[in-house]
C-alpha cells in the first residue's frame, strides 16, 4: 500500500504547483493516466523506484476571508493524522507569515516525516533569504521554484528515501478478497453495510483496522466470503466536521489502496457529481475493480427509461473507463443490495483472470489482422505477438515493429477488443505496445 503525502501550506504559497509538477514528472515516467486532470488533488507519482500517493490539501479549502485561516488549520490537523508524510509549503518572497507559524506550530508536535519546501526561490539571491525558515523549528529546509522545477528532483530523492519500500510478499499473502465501501458522506455507505450485515450478527467477526482507520467486517453468507472495507463513520472525530470533503477523500485513498474492489455508493437524488467522479478515478487509477451501486433509487421518480438515461450519463462522465457495472439499490428497503455484493464478485474474479497466451494470440491476432493500426509516416505497423503479463492486475503487452507509432484511439481499440472477448467488467486493464 503505497505512502500518503501531503502538501500543506497557507493560501498562494504554490501549493498546486508544486503538485502538478509532482505528477506530470510521473507521466513522464510512467504511462500517462487519463482522468488525472479531473481531480486536481490527488495523484499517484513514483520517484527512484518508491511509489507514493499525493494531496493537494490547498485544493479543498473553501470559505471567505474569515473562516479562511480555520479551515487551513483544520486541514493541518487532517493531513497530520491520515498522511505519512508531510511537505510544508512556504513562500521566500513573503518570508515567514503568522500563519505559518501557526502551522509550524502544529506541525512540531508530529512524529512524521516533515519536509520544508521554500518555493519561488528562481535565483541566487532568494538562496540566502531563505535562510531564515530555520526560525520555523523544523530544521532544515529544500528550497525550490515550482515554476521552474529547480530543487523539485532534490526533495523528491529525500521524499522517496522516506517512503518505506513496498513488500509485494505481504501483498500477495491476503487470501479473501478485500472490498471497499467508498463515496460522499451521506451517500448510504453504513446503510448499505447494515443492510448488509443484517442482524446476522454471529456470521461476522469485526478485525481491526488493517489501515488506522478502516474495520474489516468479515461476511460469510450465500456462499460468499470477504472483508468489507467500511469507509462510513468509522471514527467519528471530534475536530473534524464530516462534512469536510477533503476527509472523505482521505478516507477513500486510504481504503482504495488497500481493497481489491471499490464499491462507490452515489446518492441517486443527488445524482453523480465531481466527488463521487473523484473516488472513482482514484479507484481506476490505483488499477482496484469498480462497482457503482446509485443508492436510494426507491426515493426517485421513476418513468420507463429512467435507470436506461441516469446509467447513460454515468458513463459519459466516467468514459473513457466505461465497462463498470452499475447497480441500482435502496439500502432502506434492501432492494438488490445482494446483486451488489455478486456484481462485486464477479468483478473481483474478472480482476484475478488469466487468459493463455495461445488463446489471447488466436483471438486478438485475427482481430488486428482484419483492423491493422494506421500507418504511420508511410510505415505499416505490424503487430505479431500478444500475452498477458504476470502482475497482479489484466495488463497485456502486444508486440510490434513500431509500436512508438501506435496512438490512443488505436490503443483503446485493442481494450474494448479484449473487454468484448473475456469479459473484464469493471475492471481496469493496461496495455503495453513493446518492440518485438
Amino acid at each position: 500500500m503505497s505512502s500518503i503525502v501531503a502538501i500543506v501550506g497557507r493560501p498562494n504559497v504554490g501549493k498546486s504547483t508544486f503538485f502538478n509538477r509532482l505528477i506530470k514528472r510521473r507521466e513522464a515516467i510512467v504511462d500517462s493516466v487519463s482522468g488525472v486532470t479531473r481531480d486536481r488533488h490527488y495523484g499517484k507519482t513514483d520517484w527512484n523506484g518508491k511509489e507514493f500517493s499525493v494531496i493537494d490539501t490547498g485544493g479543498y479549502v473553501v470559505g471567505s476571508e474569515d473562516i479562511f485561516e480555520e479551515e487551513i488549520r483544520k486541514q493541518v490537523q487532517l493531513a497530520i493524522d491520515e498522511s505519512d508524510i508531510i511537505v510544508f509549503v512556504v513562500d521566500v518572497e513573503d518570508g515567514i507569515t503568522p500563519m505559518d507559524k501557526e502551522v509550524a506550530q502544529l506541525l512540531r508536535q508530529v512524529d512524521k516525516p516533515i519536509f520544508i519546501a521554500v518555493n519561488k526561490v528562481d535565483n541566487a539571491m532568494r538562496v540566502g533569504d531563505a535562510v531564515e525558515f530555520y526560525n520555523l523549528g523544523l530544521g532544515d529546509y529544500h528550497t525550490i521554484s515550482s515554476i521552474n522545477g529547480s530543487g523539485t528532483g532534490d526533495l523528491l530523492d529525500a521524499i522517496a528515501e522516506a517512503v518505506p519500500a513496498q513488500n509485494e510478499e505481504e501483498v500477495e499473502t491476503e487470501e479473501l478478497p478485500r472490498f471497499a465501501v467508498v463515496g460522499r458522506p451521506n451517500a448510504g455507505k453504513s446503510s448499505f453495510i447494515n443492510a448488509l450485515i443484517g442482524e446476522d450478527r454471529n456470521i461476522v467477526t469485526n478485525i481491526a483496522g488493517t489501515t488506522r482507520d478502516s474495520i474489516d467486517t468479515k461476511y460469510n453468507r450465500f456462499g460468499f466470503e470477504f472483508n468489507l472495507v467500511d469507509t462510513a463513520g468509522i471514527r467519528k472525530k471530534s475536530k473534524v466536521k464530516e462534512d469536510l470533503e477533503f476527509y472523505s477523500v482521505m478516507r477513500a485513498v486510504r481504503a482504495i489502496e488497500h481493497c481489491d474492489v471499490a464499491i462507490v455508493v452515489v446518492d441517486a437524488t443527488r445524482g453523480f457529481e465531481s466527488q463521487d467522479q473523484n473516488i472513482f478515478w482514484l479507484a481506476e487509477k490505483n488499477k482496484k475493480g469498480v462497482v457503482v451501486l446509485i443508492n436510494k433509487w426507491d426515493l426517485v421518480e421513476k418513468e420507463t427509461n429512467t435507470m436506461r438515461d441516469f446509467e447513460a450519463k454515468i458513463k459519459k462522465q466516467i468514459a473513457p473507463f466505461t465497462d463498470v457495472p452499475v447497480v441500482f439499490i435502496s439500502a432502506l428497503t434492501k432492494q438488490r443490495i445482494f446483486k451488489a455484493i455478486e456484481t462485486a464478485v464477479e468483478v473481483f474474479e474478472n480482476r484475478k483472470k488469466r487468459i493463455s497466451t495461445s488463446k489471447l494470440n488466436d483471438t486478438m491476432l485475427d482481430i488486428i489482422k482484419q483492423n491493422p493500426p494506421p500507418a504511420t509516416k508511410g510505415k505499416y505497423i505490424k503487430i505479431k505477438f500478444c500475452t498477458q503479463l504476470p502482475t497482479r492486475t489484466p495488463q497485456f503487452a502486444f508486440f510490434a515493429n513500431l509500436p512508438q507509432y501506435v496512438k490512443d484511439p488505436y490503443k483503446r481499440f485493442v481494450e474494448n477488443k479484449l473487454r468484448e472477448h473475456f469479459d473484464f467488467t469493471g475492471v481496469p486493464i493496461t496495455i503495453y505496445f513493446r518492440p518485438k
